[in-house]
């Protein structure tokens, strides 16, 4: 599996999102709606999830692997620092 394409939409309000991240596998297969977060810790990635019945929060698309998870977040976060340096469109 391979990365080929990393879309980041930088969010402009205040908060602990600072991005949306779309990310295509093997110029094949998307998945949208990653976050990039703030966390207490630093930067770090959210898979795309919904609202149970229950109210929480549950995973849609993630990686089964440590590794895989470890590989995505890097890639996404270093394709959203180089978007920071880069003018463009904010998500209000």
């Amino acid at each position: 599996m391979q990365i080929t394409d990393v879309r980041v939409r930088k969010i402009a309000r205040e908060g602990r999102m600072k991005a949306v991240v779309s990310i295509t596998l093997d110029d094949e297969f998307v998945v949208h709606d990653i976050k990039v977060i703030e966390g207490d810790k630093g930067l770090f990635i959210a898979m795309p999830s919904k609202k149970t019945a229950d109210g929480e929060y549950r995973d849609i698309a993630h990686p089964i692997r440590p590794a895989t998870r470890d590989q995505l977040q890097k890639i996404i976060l270093e394709s959203y620092e180089r978007a920071l340096e880069e003018p463009g469109d904010l998500l209000l």
